[in-house]
């Protein structure tokens, strides 16, 4: 199987996920030196989700980041358009459910909060996906999203855009049965906008309060916001 393009085809990036969903945790915790659960802790505290409330893990691939969202004690229902990183979930004791964010299956006003982990950037349509997840999300609900940024520090930014394709490709090549998916990931992380676009995007989408916070000198970065009353 090839690579999905950076044209994002749903159909291209879903078949690339099912065929690395069997390892992909595995390979995602190495090729960012375990700072995925870091990642993973912080956007748990940002979303702050409750007993009593309904959480939307949107992308959630294996239902790894639902499991951590869902200890307060709110319900949270892990949805991925990827069967094969469904199937690879299904040990998990969280509920999961086969979606496309830009055609959710859910009604109006249904959940308290909706979080994306590292998976925006693999949406055909930026804008008309937020468009959508607002619409399931009731009026001051929340929007969480955590994904890979540019570091405002000039040095930094040019060691992560210089070798991040290279080391991406490196894991991809020693732990996945397709390495060029690996390729595709590195080139969609380089191609994404920054902290201050993004945020830009979310305000356009009718989200309110849009704020950010960099994570591991900005190579990540969490951006929270909120649904108008």
């Amino acid at each position: 199987m090839s690579r999905a393009s950076l044209d994002k085809d749903p159909h291209e990036v879903a078949a690339m996920f099912d065929g690395v969903a069997s390892g992909y945790d595995r390979a995602n915790s190495f090729m960012t030196f375990g700072f995925d659960r870091r990642w993973r802790t912080t956007t748990a505290r940002v979303l702050d989700a409750r007993r009593g409330e309904k959480v939307l893990d949107l992308a959630a691939g294996t239902g790894v980041s639902t499991v951590e969202y869902a200890r307060g004690g709110a319900w949270c229902l892990a949805a991925d358009f990827s069967f094969g990183m469904l199937r690879a979930g299904l040990h998990r004791n969280v509920p999961m459910v086969a979606a496309d964010a830009l055609n959710l299956p859910f009604a109006d006003e249904s959940f308290d909060a909706v979080t994306i982990s590292l998976a925006l950037r693999n949406f055909v349509d930026t804008k008309a996906a937020l468009t959508e997840i607002a619409r399931v999300v009731k009026p001051g609900g929340r929007l969480v999203i955590c994904e890979v940024s540019t570091p405002p520090f000039a040095p930094i930014r040019f060691i992560h855009r210089r070798f991040m394709l290279k080391l991406l490709t490196w894991v991809g090549s020693r732990t996945s049965s397709n390495p060029e998916a690996y390729q595709y990931l590195a080139e969609s992380m380089l191609t994404w906008p920054d902290q201050r676009t993004l945020g830009e995007i979310i305000a356009s989408a009718g989200w309110t309060d849009v704020e950010w916070l960099n994570l591991t000198f900005g190579v990540v970065a969490i951006h929270r916001a909120r649904k108008p009353e």
